[in-house]
């Protein structure tokens, strides 16, 4: 008898979903660009010594991780609107990916500001005033969709 660990299956669980909602092309990838990026941070938040600059960077981790739903329903919407398992970006999409695309980004400049907070180097304002910018695009993005 073989024995699966417990985890695999809610794992394929929530990859299939992921690709009914997402698809597996274009709309799936800016989802999974986002995601990568906050997993970035936290695993540069786990090295952060200094508990009140961890503490901080906590409340800004969590502020970003409380968009990854809207992230996951703005490329849902954007799927069933323009459908496709290609990383061809329709035309009239083209403002939501760009402002998707440009809100990864920022989540993976956040994460190299808190690095460079971790590493003494940088402050705590530096890494809120990157994360505001995921935000501002993400903004963007929901009024592109509109």
């Amino acid at each position: 008898m073989k024995i699966i660990p417990p985890g695999l299956l809610a794992g394929r669980r929530q990859a299939r979903r992921k690709e009914k909602d997402l698809g597996a092309g274009l709309w799936r990838r800016a989802h999974d660009r986002f995601e990568r990026g906050l997993d970035r941070y936290h695993q540069i938040l786990a090295g952060v010594e200094d508990d009140a600059v961890h503490n901080q960077l906590v409340v800004i981790g969590d502020q970003l991780a409380d968009q990854l739903p809207a992230v996951y329903e703005l490329c849902r919407r954007a799927n069933e609107r323009w459908p496709g398992e290609s990383l061809q970006i329709p035309g009239e999409a083209r403002d939501l990916h760009a402002a998707l695309s440009r809100a990864a980004n920022h989540v993976a400049t956040t994460a190299e500001a808190e690095a460079m907070v971790r590493l003494h180097h940088s402050d705590v304002p530096a890494v809120q005033r990157r994360a505001d910018q995921v935000l501002d695009c993400l903004n963007e993005a929901e009024s592109a969709l509109d």
